[in-house]
């Protein structure tokens, strides 16, 4: 085989490789190629200083500390942190850590009435340490309760007192997560809500939750 053909194989071969990775990572290679435009990119929600972009609901305790946006439980009632905007489409990626027991979640198409930790509507991506308390399976605001709990086996994917990596995402009425690179839940709702609204962080009611949060990040997917 001449030179010069060995050097075009060499290249096809480098070709074929860079597409058969991407694809298995899961990577458009014809995106990366693409300039970003508005809304295709992540944004910090949370900058590690302060609670800018964040607002207080209810009672409890949420402080920033040492780059670590930690919530405690203070009264027996339920305690949230709200986004200052409204969410449609997204994909939230962060990172949380379980100190102590309680119950936590990550609201989403979520409202509150006027002075109230009761909420006008919205869902929850499940966040419990405790095993067998479905974090990552979604609970409906609405009544219904519980819509989709991870499998069996994946109930244990959750750390406590470790640091855990959860990305959810929502389009549509299509509600999916993964806990530590595991994928929990793909739920397709029949009877969705709000399509749009804050997206909350909880301390469940009880006074017992102590959680802390980090580099959390959203990509706004919403068509608007």
């Amino acid at each position: 085989m001449s030179g010069k053909r060995m050097a075009l194989c060499r290249r096809l071969l480098g070709s074929l490789l860079l597409v058969a990775l991407s694809a298995s990572c899961g990577i458009d290679v014809g995106a990366q190629a693409k300039q970003k435009t508005p809304g295709n990119d992540w944004i910090e929600l949370f900058n590690g200083t302060d609670l800018t972009g964040w607002t207080k609901i209810g009672a409890e305790s949420w402080t920033v500390e040492d780059g670590l946006l930690h919530g405690r439980g203070l009264t027996k009632a339920y305690g949230y942190l709200e986004t200052d905007k409204d969410y449609k489409d997204f994909q939230l990626s962060l990172r949380f850590k379980c100190v102590g027991d309680g119950n936590s979640g990550v609201f989403f198409h979520t409202g509150f009435k006027p002075n109230s930790v009761d909420t006008t509507q919205g869902m929850q991506f499940e966040i419990d340490c405790t095993m067998m308390h479905h974090t990552a399976g979604v609970y409906a605001e609405d009544g219904r309760g519980w819509v989709v709990w991870p499998a069996p086996e994946n109930e244990g994917v959750v750390r406590k007192g470790e640091w855990n990596d959860y990305l959810v995402e929502v389009v549509g009425n299509r509600y999916r997560s993964r806990l530590n690179g595991v994928p929990m839940v793909d739920f397709t709702d029949p009877k969705p809500g709000a399509p749009d609204g804050k997206i909350a962080l909880q301390l469940h009611a009880g006074g017992a939750g102590n959680m802390q949060f980090k580099d959390i990040w959203i990509r706004d997917l919403s068509k608007r």
